[in-house]
């Protein structure tokens, strides 16, 4: 049977709601040199967005940008060095978003350290002290800064992704600062989700296993386990979580994707231990 075509338009109509247009929609992803964030970054500036690369890295931003295809014309791919553990720092690359773009519709609150595994009596307090500094306290302060501006800009709204980990929610052995702090990132997403709702600022938080970057290089040689023993696990194209980021960043601010897990399919995670 035809279907009507004022039916079908109603359809397309509903289906256009389901995702915001990135044309002309700005975001910031954090330690975007590399790994995941160098990953969401090129999907993000491949669908459209016009996407501000913060890390510490100079050249491996310039590197990113370059990737994008667009670094030339300065416009899809912008570097801003940064430390996120250095509030001054933080202000001065969301002042400059600010100035650049004039507001700013996302964050992907990704820089991150694993820091030095090791039993937990031999954990220094520098070196706690590093992961918690960069994973936790660094990304609190990106999220406030994103927050005030999509607080006060016109109109109001925006997103803002945190970057989890299955260790969120089982931890492997000798990883206590790294799995800490992604407890403690649950906890900054869903404080956030409900400390942005009356100004259109929706929160969400992916949780990744296994992804294929710098960081996870010991999967594929041999990590511990739970059980004591050695193991080579399995790993993901980051590519597949990218683009996961991107569908929950291009959804309408009215829907939000809450916690998502994207992992390999095979790593020992469900059941670990």
């Amino acid at each position: 049977m035809a279907q009507n075509t004022n039916e079908a338009g109603a359809a397309d109509e509903r289906d256009g709601a389901r995702t915001a247009p990135a044309e002309g929609r700005v975001a910031v992803v954090t330690g975007a040199g590399s790994g995941i964030g160098r990953a969401v970054a090129l999907e993000l500036a491949a669908a459209g967005w016009q996407v501000v690369l913060a890390g510490r890295r100079l050249e491996a931003l310039d590197e990113t940008a370059r990737r994008s295809g667009h670094r030339t014309e300065g416009r899809t791919a912008v570097p801003v060095p940064a430390d996120v553990t250095r509030p001054d720092e933080v202000d001065a690359l969301f002042a400059t978003v600010r100035e650049r773009f004039g507001r700013l519709d996302l964050l992907f609150n990704n820089a991150g350290t694993f820091g030095r595994p090791g039993p937990l009596e031999d954990l220094s307090y520098d070196d706690w002290r590093a992961v918690v500094d960069v994973n936790l306290t660094g990304s609190f302060l990106c999220a406030q800064a994103a927050f005030r501006a999509m607080k006060e800009q016109d109109p109001q709204g925006g997103r803002i992704i945190n970057n989890g980990s299955v260790s969120a929610h089982a931890p492997r052995p000798h990883s206590i600062a790294y799995t800490a702090t992604k407890h403690a990132m649950t906890g900054l997403t869903k404080s956030l989700s409900l400390d942005g709702r009356p100004y259109r600022i929706a929160c969400g938080q992916i949780d990744i296993g296994n992804a294929a970057t710098e960081m996870t290089g010991r999967m594929q040689t041999g990590i511990l386990q739970a059980n004591g023993e050695t193991a080579v696990e399995p790993v993901m194209d980051a590519a597949d979580v990218a683009r996961t980021v991107v569908h929950m960043a291009q959804l309408p601010l009215e829907a939000n994707v809450q916690f998502a897990t994207v992992m390999a399919t095979n790593m020992p995670y469900v059941g670990r231990g």
